[in-house]
């Protein structure tokens, strides 16, 4: 019997054989990450990124851990005919869609008083209006392989923090139409579900601003604020996509998980 469990692995229970499989802000980060492990899962990947050249490799390193070549659909989130492309093409290509992972989005850093409308209304719509469009397109398609969507939101959308207002109210945001989506078409056996991050090691906020030493003294700080004393990695949250992803959570809809080292359940003494 032992030796019967050491044969499992995760590609024998976290299984996405043959799923088509669309990942948004794949050129970098979670998204990434989640469609390098799909590949070695056995899906059929549309991937969508801004950056075309880090999207690439990217497919690259899909192509490499699983010979097939996913679909490149590059384009801004914030473009309705982007959005409208990225679902068509993807469809067209491979006849179906399974899988929707919204993990497309940036941090505007600032707070009630220093965020402008204009740095507000680009943080919203690419973290809420995009995504909420996305599945809005998506989910016919979802209907008919009764497929399922996974948001990358944050642990931001739980739990309140200073200097990144607008940035908390996107993920809330996301938190919430993830439980109202699950509800929604729950009759129609399409799963609904998010994973809350909390710091995990990408760009992400280098790219919001944040100097190199400041960034390496944000994740030293992580031993404080995060119950297992350090950031997280990009697979540890990939893996969580995956299992939301995959029919081993076929009983899961509506939840948003959170992937943040037990941060959630800190509070100050």
């Amino acid at each position: 019997m032992q030796s019967r469990w050491r044969k499992i692995s995760l590609q024998n229970v976290v299984a996405l054989q043959g799923k088509v499989c669309l990942v948004t802000g794949a050129s970098s980060g979670i998204g990434a990450g989640t469609a390098i492990l799909f590949s070695r899962l056995g899906a059929r990947l549309a991937l969508n990124g801004r950056n075309l050249e880090k999207l690439q490799e990217t497919a690259q390193r899909c192509e490499e851990a699983s010979g097939q070549k996913p679909l490149l659909v590059p384009g801004e989130l914030t473009d309705e005919a982007v959005l409208q492309r990225i679902v068509e093409e993807t469809v067209g290509h491979y006849g179906q869609l399974d899988v929707l992972v919204n993990s497309g989005g940036i941090l505007v850093n600032g707070t009630l008083e220093g965020t402008t409308l204009k740095d507000y209304d680009h943080q919203m719509n690419v973290n809420v209006r995009s995504l909420f469009y996305l599945s809005q397109l998506a989910t016919p398609h979802l209907i008919k392989t009764k497929g399922n969507i996974v948001n990358v939101s944050s642990i931001t959308g739980q739990r309140s923090f200073p200097g990144v207002m607008a940035y908390c109210m996107s993920k809330a945001a996301v938190d919430h139409m993830t439980r109202c989506a699950a509800l929604e078409l729950a009759s129609k056996q399409v799963r609904v579900n998010a994973v809350c991050p909390g710091v995990i090691i990408t760009e992400v906020h280098k790219r919001a601003g944040m100097s190199e030493e400041k960034y390496q003294e944000f994740l030293e700080h992580c031993k404080e604020t995060h119950a297992l004393g350090r950031p997280g990695n990009v697979d540890e949250v990939a893996k969580t996509i995956a299992f939301l992803a995959s029919d081993a959570a076929s009983f899961i809809t509506g939840v948003a998980m959170p992937v943040d080292g037990g941060r959630h359940a800190m509070c100050p003494r």
